[in-house]
């Protein structure tokens, strides 16, 4: 397989505001190969994106060097383009507008350009909205106006930052697929993929080679080969089975002086981000409907997005509220002794289940022993440690969010303080 890039002994650092300077990659060292869609997986900080940017020459390396084609890369890499994890849009220019300007921009007549808009936007299925400025548009479809308008310069390589990571569960489901589909029409560019992810499992769909990066400073800590025939199924058993492989090297990465059993029970559980009324909604509606109610069904009487609704039960589910056999919700006794109490009650027993998951407790306890007031940076360290493939800002905003409801402690967002006023009676 024809190499397109290699990236040999990459080292890069980076100044702090102290004077010094902190290395986010060292000695990295990787071929991007033709016809392959390489992801490059690791926790926050392990200097993903940094290695993308390398890769397309915005950035250059403080050690080692990048060759495309065999030459030494010298500026911006002419086989590159790039889908950044927001769509950046013109807003003042129409879906058409924001891929034929760029290709103008390049020296492509008008014509060209216009008839070149026209084909990346039926590819990735916004015909209809080509007028459509990027306001009217959702979040998913100005992601695909994204990756349309890197489509539409044909790129050897195209580099994916994340880009599924702001859009909901659903939408994003459907752009891996469309993405895998045309990166494999043969016909056409993009050769290659090269994608930025904190998600085993998007990866585990999509790429046919998985880079695992260990973190503080970036190296290569395993290099999977992906075999799974496509299309994949995440339910899946090899599916299964490569997902649990790539979490126990992040997790050994992450934790290596620890017995895997250890590591274990050093694991945070990510709170899915949903709110506790919306436990309680999901309670009300159980019990209504004589205390089951199969998943699917809830998520259209809710009519709230499918991966959304999950995550509620997930939530309700994590602090024994109900049960999940199968594919349908059943509330649990200590949900319907929850649905009986009173409102203090209610918060009672939400503060005891909550102190039972080990990311409140530890936090709690943290700080207590920070005399009631404890750097948010703290727990956003702590969080890339123990859940690497979770976004540690949004985890803090959930937890700040449980933590509230349960009357266990609060946040200022000028300080960057999480705090207790006054310690709650055990």
């Amino acid at each position: 397989m024809d190499v397109i890039c290699d990236l040999q002994k990459i080292d890069k650092d980076f100044a702090l505001p102290s004077g010094g300077t902190v290395r986010v990659l060292e000695n990295v060292s990787l071929e991007v190969r033709d016809r392959e869609l390489i992801a490059v997986l690791g926790p926050s900080g392990c200097g993903k994106s940094t290695l993308m940017r390398i890769l397309a020459g915005l950035i250059h390396p403080d050690g080692g060097e990048v060759q495309y084609r065999g030459t030494k890369l010298d500026g911006i890499n002419p086989g590159v383009a790039i889908v950044f994890q927001g769509a950046a849009l013109y807003p003042w220019l129409t879906v058409r507008q924001n891929i034929v300007e760029p290709l103008k921009a390049r020296g492509l007549e008008e014509a060209k350009a216009q008839e070149t808009a026209m084909r990346v936007i039926r590819v990735v299925g916004l015909a209809g909205f080509e007028e459509a400025f990027p306001r009217e548009l959702s979040g998913g479809m100005k992601q695909r106006v994204g990756i349309a308008r890197a489509l539409a310069v044909e790129p050897e390589i195209l580099c994916m930052d994340e880009p599924f990571s702001q859009v909901d569960a659903l939408t994003a489901e459907t752009l891996r697929s469309e993405v895998v589909r045309f990166w494999d029409n043969k016909d056409s560019n993009p050769k290659t993929i090269f994608m930025v992810s904190h998600d085993v499992k998007e990866v585990v769909f999509m790429a046919t080679r998985i880079v695992v990066l260990a973190a503080r400073p970036g190296r290569i800590r395993r290099i999977f080969e992906n075999k799974l025939p496509y299309p994949r199924d995440y339910r899946s058993p090899a599916f299964g089975r490569l997902v649990d492989q790539i979490h126990a090297v992040i997790t050994e990465t992450e934790i290596p002086d620890l017995p895997e059993t250890a590591a274990a029970a050093t694991a945070w559980e990510p709170l899915p981000p949903v709110s506790f009324t919306e436990v309680i909604g999901l309670l009300e509606m159980l019990d209504n409907r004589g205390g089951r109610e199969n998943v699917f069904g809830l998520a259209e009487d809710l009519g709230r997005e499918f991966g959304h609704v999950l995550g509620v039960v997930k939530a309700a589910e994590l602090i024994d509220l109900v049960d999940t056999p199968k594919q349908e919700v059943v509330i649990t006794d200590i949900g319907r002794a929850l649905l009986k109490a009173s409102v203090a009650d209610r918060k009672t027993m939400f503060r005891e289940r909550a102190l039972q998951l080990r990311i409140i407790a530890e936090v709690y306890e943290q700080i207590h022993r920070a005399d009631g007031k404890l750097d948010e940076d703290v727990v956003l360290s702590t969080a890339a440690l123990r859940l690497p493939y979770e976004d540690p800002e949004r985890l803090l905003k959930t937890l700040v969010g449980w933590a509230r409801n349960a009357d266990l402690f609060d946040y200022d967002p000028e300080r960057h303080l999480l705090f207790i006023d006054q310690p709650a009676a055990q």
